[in-house]
């Protein structure tokens, strides 16, 4: 899923057509409070303007601290996947439970030295699971090795359950391959 934080704000819808084209189904928003993560992105309003823009799924992925507080007005502006951490949310239940009200898919975000493990509770709430290669909240981080290994482990736990592995954070044309 190709992250609009490496688009060009100019002519951002241009690019997103361009992925299109290349065969995205999906486009990664990633929305920033400069509380959760140091930096600061993308709200409701560029969901919005951009839902415009048909035929491809729009994975808003929250890092904001209690994101509960969000979910109608996201799910309002056009995310199809609302993808929560699970460090920002003082009640995670009850933030993946509002989502799946809204209409949206419900994703569980862990951070780089977050166990795998404690995403267990949540796995039969929830559509995707992703996992930070990366601090999240600051781009051109190199990819953490280590999260190939989490990914075997996250699978195991997982099972015959119908859930995707997302990935975030440092993924090139270089290290792509080891995702697989």
């Amino acid at each position: 899923a190709p992250s609009i934080l490496a688009a060009d704000c100019t002519i951002m819808g241009e690019q997103i057509n361009k992925v299109k084209e290349g065969g995205a189904k999906y486009l990664h928003i990633d929305v920033m409070d400069g509380v959760f993560v140091p930096s600061i992105s993308y709200g409701m309003c560029v969901v919005q303007s951009l839902r415009q823009i048909k035929d491809i799924v729009f994975d808003v992925h929250l890092m904001i601290t209690e994101p509960i507080r969000y979910i109608e007005e996201f799910a309002q502006a056009g995310a199809d996947i609302i993808t929560v951490h699970l460090e920002a949310c003082e009640d995670v239940e009850a933030t993946l439970i509002k989502i799946r009200e809204k209409g949206c898919k419900v994703g569980l975000s862990i951070k780089p030295n977050t166990s795998v493990e404690e995403i267990v509770p949540y796995l039969d709430d929830i559509d995707m699971v992703l996992v930070m290669s990366v601090e999240p909240g600051l781009g051109g981080q190199k990819f953490i090795e280590g999260t190939v290994d989490r990914i075997k482990e996250l699978k195991e736990l997982i099972g015959e359950r119908n859930i995707l592995i997302e990935v975030d954070g440092g993924i090139n044309k270089d290290n792509i391959s080891k995702l697989k």
